[in-house]
Formats: C-alpha cells, sequence, structure tokens
C-alpha cells in the first residue's frame, strides 16, 4: 500500500496499538464464535473442543510467521511484500488474487451470520437486511480510516466484554458429564470440525495489512502477539464454559448457539446475547471491508489499475471500497448459507497462511523460527487437504 498515489493523494496515519489490535481482534471475533460452536457441537459432540485446541495451534504457527517476519521485513503491502521476497511476482499475485477471494467470501460469511442471528429475533427480511449493513459499514469506510477506526474499537469493546463477563457466568453452571462424549468420534466427522472449526480462527492478519496507515510500523508484530492471546483466551474458554453448562446437544440444536446457552442458564439473557453477537460481527465484517479494500488497492497500484488504485480526498481507497462491499453483496444473491461460504474462505484463506509459513522458513535463520514455521505448514496443509477431501 503506497503511502501516496500518483494523483498525490496519500493515506492518514492514524492508526495506533488500540486500532490494530481493535482491526485484529474484531475481525477474527466475528461471526464464527457465535456461530461454529453449535456446527462443531452437531459433527464431533464434547469432542469438538479438541478441534478447537488443534487450530489454535496451527493458527497460533501462522500469526507467529507472520509477526516475525514483519518484524524483520517491513514494507508497504503487509504480507504480499514478503511473498514476493520469497516467491516472486506470480506466485505473490496468486497467493494475493487466494487472499481476496478468501476476504471476499468472509464478508458474505459474516454477513450470513448475521443473518441467523437476526432470525433470533423473528425477522424475516434477511438478504435484504445483510446487504443493507454492508453498505451503511460502506458509507461509515467511505468517511476515512479515522472514523472506521473507532467504529471498530467500539464495536470490538462492546463484544469482548460481554462475551468474557459471559463465560465468566457460565463456569458456575459447568457440569463434568457434559464433557463426556455423546457423538462417536470418526475422522471425517473430525476432518469437517476442523475445516469449519479454523474459521473463527481467520482475521487475524488484518492488524498487518494498513501499513500505510499505522503511526509507528513496528507496533504491526506487538499487535498481532496481542490479538492471537485474546482470541484464543476467548475462545477456549468460551468453549470450555459453553459445553461444560449447555451441553453439545443443545448447542447443536440452535442457529444461535452462545445465545441459546445463555438462555438455558439465565432466563431471558437470549435477546442480549444474541444482540452481542450481531455486534461482534459488524466489527468483524468492518475489519474485513478495511482489509479487503487495502489489499485490492494495494495490488491495482503495483499492476498498473489505476482506477481501482486511487484514493479520496479523506485518504480513502474509495473504488477499492466499493469492490470490497459489493461483491460481497452480490455472493449473498447465488447463497446465503453461512457453512459452505465459510468453507469457501476458509480454503483460499489456508493457501495464503502456507505462503507465510514458507516464507518464514526460508527468511528466518532462528531454529525455534523454522520449527514454528514447519508445524504451521504441516498443520496448515493437513486442514486444506480435509477442507478439500469433505
Amino acid at each position: 500500500m503506497p503511502a501516496e498515489t500518483p494523483s498525490g493523494r496519500g493515506y492518514r496515519k492514524s492508526l495506533g496499538l488500540v486500532e490494530l489490535v481493535s482491526l485484529g481482534v474484531g475481525g477474527t471475533i466475528g461471526s464464527g464464535i457465535f456461530v461454529v460452536p453449535g456446527i462443531a457441537a452437531g459433527l464431533l459432540g464434547s469432542l469438538s473442543l479438541l478441534a478447537w485446541f488443534v487450530v489454535a495451534v496451527s493458527a497460533t504457527c501462522v500469526m507467529l510467521c507472520l509477526a516475525w517476519t514483519s518484524a524483520e521485513w517491513r514494507g508497504t503491502g503487509a504480507f504480499s511484500a514478503i511473498f514476493r521476497r520469497v516467491f516472486g511476482p506470480r506466485v505473490s499475485l496468486a497467493l494475493v488474487l487466494c487472499y481476496l477471494v478468501s476476504s471476499v467470501f468472509g464478508t458474505a460469511t459474516i454477513a450470513a451470520g448475521i443473518g441467523q442471528y437476526l432470525t433470533f429475533f423473528g425477522i424475516s427480511w434477511i438478504l435484504p437486511a445483510e446487504i443493507g449493513i454492508i453498505l451503511v459499514l460502506l458509507a461509515i469506510n467511505l468517511r476515512g480510516i479515522l472514523l472506521s477506526g473507532w467504529t471498530e474499537n467500539i464495536l470490538t469493546l462492546l463484544k469482548v466484554v460481554p462475551l468474557v463477563a459471559l463465560t465468566l457466568l457460565l463456569v458456575p453452571f459447568i457440569q463434568v458429564e457434559h464433557f463426556l462424549p455423546t457423538v462417536p468420534f470418526t475422522l471425517p466427522a473430525f476432518a469437517a470440525t476442523l475445516v469449519i472449526v479454523y474459521w473463527p480462527f481467520t482475521g487475524f492478519e488484518i492488524s498487518a495489512i494498513p501499513v500505510d496507515e499505522t503511526r509507528d510500523p513496528s507496533l504491526i508484530t506487538r499487535a498481532l502477539f496481542l490479538v492471537l492471546t485474546i482470541v484464543i483466551l476467548i475462545y477456549l474458554g468460551l468453549n470450555l464454559a459453553l459445553i461444560g453448562s449447555a451441553g453439545s446437544a443443545i448447542l447443536a440444536a440452535s442457529p444461535a448457539p452462545v445465545a441459546e446457552a445463555a438462555s438455558v442458564v439465565m432466563s431471558q439473557s437470549g435477546p442480549v446475547v444474541a444482540f452481542v453477537g450481531i455486534i461482534a460481527m459488524l466489527s468483524a465484517m468492518n475489519a474485513y471491508i478495511i482489509g479487503t479494500s487495502r489489499v485490492v488497492q494495494n495490488l491495482a497500484e503495483g499492476h498498473g489499475m489505476g482506477i481501482l488504485a486511487g484514493l479520496g480526498g479523506q485518504g480513502t481507497p474509495v473504488p477499492a471500497l466499493l469492490l470490497a462491499c459489493l461483491v460481497p453483496s452480490a455472493l449473498l444473491f447465488f447463497s446465503n448459507r453461512f457453512d459452505i461460504l465459510a468453507g469457501i474462505s476458509v480454503m483460499t484463506t489456508l493457501l495464503p497462511y502456507l505462503g507465510i509459513c514458507i516464507a518464514a522458513a526460508v527468511l528466518l535463520r532462528s531454529r525455534t523460527a523454522r520449527v514454528v514455521a514447519a508445524l504451521g505448514g504441516a498443520t496448515t496443509v493437513l486442514i486444506l487437504v480435509l477442507a478439500v477431501a469433505i
């Protein structure tokens, strides 16, 4: 992402550590944690917790690879610059395009997740509501990164605090028998669970994308560490509390499992939790829109696509923002199923994640870094193969 385009307009350096962490947490904690626990519980029951631990390890390895390489080789375009160093322009372009596909499907997935939670309130006009939400966030982002960044800060705070509070409130209701297997463990079911569980862990890399809008690029590495630490603690803690308090059968039967679990143990709290879920998904969608548009703008600038590379008067990539919002809106007309959209997003995300691990193995000399890169790459390949196989 160049600091200044040929038109003379440049990005505004408005992002600090808080905003970068909010973008990463916002992009990661979204529709996944509010929808996937139910899907995973339906596939594998209480044993789905194993998939959350496995994916947490894999995502941590990818994050460490991105953090370490970003610290050593800072440059515009975030991880796309790292790709070019290792793979050359053609493979780098292919990986960035994969990431863009995953981001577009990711935005559509989040919209579909919002739709599922709107049904909790008895709303039937789901598709118009989903598209309307995307357009509202588009309008906010067109006003500039300062407004969209503050929006992300507020939305992230409004979802993290209730999630932590809910986890703590559910702990006294945990019953040990809920952790006993209720669904037979099979490799196909475990494979399907790994794939769908990876969806909630994607998005942390958004912290590394807006380099040219960051006041101090060295903050990106610190932000990545903070993001995944927060995410893993919340995910593992909440899933243990959900299954332990409500049981996997109840979670599997609901399109809004977190809200359902809260209703079981605390009367009349379901609507409140469902509202928090929608807030969380709005935060994730906003982060995805920011990240996708910046990658589009950087890619267009690097390949001489003048129209898409342009910046508006507020220092916002207006054409790229339009593309980042209108394409997911169009996708929703073809499919509004959360599981299908999430599956495609995960598969196309895993290739760039694998590229990050390979780049770290090539560029970093530390033995620890190479071991982490090997583990991250191996688990990513495994889940990618499983995603294709199922």
